[in-house]
């Protein structure tokens, strides 16, 4: 049974087409839009920072977002409804060995509301599950892990042709298919584009971690940010490398990429927002 309370809904641009939520998801979530008429994929990123900018404590038992958010009920119900909407989630090794018994779909994130989040992949006209995408350059992944086992949901590893060398000789299982790309081509627009050919459909959803995203954003391939902003302050020091957002890329001050702001809501003291992403030059008011 769920008895979250609805966000409260702050700000919000009219921008998008608005998608068929369930009443009880609406109700939650209110109106969720995306551009449905695209002519490529439309790649959104998903994740909470706490108020400092940390995403991950980066310590063993300690993988992921959960212990930034306190593992908030309103958090997991948008990352839920993003999954839902989506057309394949993409993420990061990284984050598959941080989070090894995880599977990203809406029912694992948030089974509360697995019901309706199938209704709202049934009104998309989706497939029950997103394509789960893991992409690794170096194919160190275990594929006796849930994702791999369970052929519920569909998965697709993308990787280099020294990492396929050492997935295919660890048998993977017959529902998991393997994409090689040379060295060279193993970035975010090849990426997407041969997703793209499998699903087939309108929108991604990236979940991470740090160097993904970083890559996503500066190959300019990432349209939208959705941010959680956590009231907890975690710190930093010398010894402890507690990663941000971004890994891997820098921007500012040479080649700075500005958000404009789309929506702020609010689940008690968690701030829920969403930024549209362009290059260059500043785009605030």
């Amino acid at each position: 049974m769920n008895d979250l309370s609805p966000l409260d809904t702050l700000y919000e641009t009219d921008r998008g087409d608005s998608l068929p939520l369930s009443s009880q998801l609406a109700g939650l979530y209110g109106d969720l839009r995306f551009p449905m008429d695209v002519d490529k994929p439309y790649v959104v990123a998903n994740l909470v920072t706490s108020l400092d900018g940390v995403v991950s404590f980066d310590l063993p038992g300690h993988p992921g977002g959960g212990d930034i958010s306190g593992s908030n009920p309103h958090d997991r119900m948008v990352m839920g409804l993003l999954r839902a909407a989506a057309d394949a989630v993409i993420v990061g090794a990284g984050t598959l060995r941080a989070t090894p018994g995880h599977v990203w779909t809406a029912e694992h994130i948030y089974p509360q509301l697995s019901k309706e989040y199938k209704i709202f992949r049934h009104n998309l006209k989706k497939t029950p599950s997103p394509l789960n995408v893991i992409v690794t350059t170096r194919g160190k992944i275990d594929l006796s892990l849930p994702l791999f086992q369970s052929s519920s949901v569909p998965v697709l590893i993308v990787t280099s042709p020294a990492g396929a060398i050492r997935i295919r000789s660890n048998s993977p299982p017959p529902s998991v298919q393997v994409l090689v790309l040379e060295e060279g081509r193993l970035n975010t627009q090849n990426i997407l584009k041969e997703v793209n050919a499998i699903v087939q459909g309108s929108l991604i959803l990236v979940e991470g971690g740090p160097h993904l995203l970083g890559d996503f954003i500066a190959e300019r391939s990432l349209d939208e940010q959705f941010l959680t902003l956590a009231p907890q302050i975690v710190g930093r020091n010398g010894d402890l490398g507690r990663p941000g957002l971004v890994a891997g890329n820098t921007f500012a001050p040479e080649n700075p990429v500005w958000g404009t702001l789309l929506s702020v809501k609010r689940g008690g003291s968690l701030l829920f927002l969403r930024y549209a992403l362009g290059p260059g030059k500043k785009n605030v008011r």
